[in-house]
């Protein structure tokens, strides 16, 4: 039986992809205030900017691909029960070839009624003011927001309880509910740390090895530890 190796993955892994981080840019995303486009407060005082902002992300999938961090985590499949857990919206993962996936904070290849955060839809095309759901209501971006609850972190916890190695990738390990994952590993599960400026994280009596280097360095240096082990 493969051994079941969980990768959390943040906006650093995407970055070499070509997409933007917003803390990269004094909490601008995109030359936005976050606040003004990925929240509730936000989305009640301008939809149209909101699903702009949103659109244009969208479009900028399609001019994007993969890179080789991407890639190597969809290669350990081949040796290892992977599933990553990612904070970002794209779909770069699985377009590597990864097949569990669990996107915490949402997919901007989808969208949900106002009215039902449940009630999900493929949608690869702008949405615009006026394009309802089924259920007669307006059509927003799949996407958490911050003040939002995060559906998906019950099902996150119990993948990462299960893990035997965990990678983390990308992440400044600061926000939370995503932060607060590692805490539930078990206590001698090997953490590998990829990012070029590591944060810290609050759990001293776990192995963690900081590895200081980008996603797609970090991710071709832990598979060849990963067969140390």
């Amino acid at each position: 039986m493969k051994k079941k190796l969980v990768i959390l993955s943040g906006a650093g892994m995407s970055a070499e992809s070509g997409i933007k981080t917003f803390r990269d840019a004094g909490g601008l995303w995109e030359g936005h205030d976050v606040m003004e486009v990925a929240s509730p407060e936000g989305w009640r005082k301008n939809q149209a900017l909101v699903l702009d902002f949103y659109n244009k992300r969208r479009q900028q999938l399609f001019e994007v691909h993969p890179n080789r961090g991407h890639i190597v985590a969809a290669e350990l499949e081949k040796d290892f029960d992977v599933h990553i857990i990612t904070q970002n919206v794209d779909d770069l993962h699985e377009r590597a070839g990864s097949t569990n996936v669990l996107h915490l904070h949402g997919e901007l290849l989808k969208a949900r009624s106002i009215h039902n955060e449940f009630d999900i839809i493929d949608w690869k095309t702008d949405i615009n003011i006026g394009d309802l759901h089924t259920d007669g209501y307006q059509l927003r971006p799949h996407i958490v927001w911050f003040g939002e609850a995060v559906p998906a972190i019950a099902d996150a916890i119990d993948i990462v309880e299960e893990a035997d190695y965990i990678i983390i990738v990308g992440t400044s390990m600061q926000v939370y509910p995503a932060a607060g994952l590692v805490e539930y590993a078990k206590p001698d599960t090997p953490i590998f740390y990829i990012d070029p400026n590591p944060g810290k994280i609050p759990i001293m009596h776990y192995h963690i090895e900081n590895i200081p280097m980008t996603a797609s360095e970090g991710m071709a240096v832990v598979r060849e530890r990963l067969k140390t082990l």
